[in-house]
């Protein structure tokens, strides 16, 4: 059956060896891509609550705090099409695989740059804050979807399980990075009254994530760029 024939071709491609797959520029890409947004993406999950209360005053079980979160994740799906723009592009321009996924993914990554605006507008009205996260969390779910479709793009299939782990081993460094040193950024920021960009205490301190998480994926996507230019699969011989 066509079953058992791609099942035999996939037994018979040989395995890049867990080590080895280090020393291809692909597999930095994706180590780099998930490191510069995964990271971001926990930041949001693990501390917009605490943002709420720590600058509007909204404790988490308010009904205006647990409204303002649904809004958030309800924007979040607005990624539910991010995996198709790739397709589109190629429809409509006729790119390999690797070129409309990178141009698409550009264009996902321009979107959380509205997060340094955030703190501005939030002093307006604590619905603009939560609007705009909510979009930069779509534009990372989207992002999610396409760098994982980027290991499979250049990956053989014995392989991409692996670079997919690695990726993730990534993120998953770079989300307790970003956490722990918030964390500590936040109760110095409140001890000291800091002060930076016109804001004092806490609110100096999430405004100085709010950058860094805004600038991540488009530097995350430069770095990718720049180790793989263009369109190459992996061979193994």
């Amino acid at each position: 059956s066509a079953r058992e024939k791609a099942e035999t071709e996939d037994s018979e491609t040989p395995v890049i060896p867990f080590w080895r797959c280090f020393r291809y520029p692909q597999t930095w890409a994706v180590i780099f891509g998930k490191f510069m947004s995964d990271g971001v993406w926990w930041f949001f999950l693990f501390w917009i609550p605490a943002y709420i209360s720590d600058v509007y005053g909204f404790a988490s079980d308010t009904g205006t705090a647990q409204m303002l979160i649904f809004v958030l994740y309800a924007l979040t799906m607005l990624s539910i099409y991010g995996g198709k723009l790739p397709t589109i592009i190629i429809e409509k321009t006729g790119l390999n695989p690797y070129a409309a996924r990178m141009r698409a993914m550009l264009i996902f990554a321009l979107f959380p740059l509205l997060a340094i605006l955030a703190q501005p507008l939030g002093a307006y009205s604590y619905w603009w804050p939560v609007i705009i996260i909510g979009i930069a969390c779509a534009a990372h779910q989207s992002w999610s979807a396409n760098i994982y479709s980027v290991a499979g793009d250049m990956f053989p299939k014995s392989t991409i399980a692996t670079i997919i782990g690695i990726g993730g081993m990534a993120g998953g460094v770079s989300s307790f990075l970003i956490n722990f040193f918030s964390g500590r950024l936040f109760d110095y920021a409140a001890a000291t009254n800091m002060q930076f960009m016109g804001f004092e205490g806490k609110p100096a301190g999430y405004f100085i994530i709010f950058c860094i998480c805004g600038v991540s994926y488009l530097l995350g996507w430069v770095i990718m760029k720049a180790l793989v230019p263009k369109y190459k699969i992996i061979e193994v011989k």
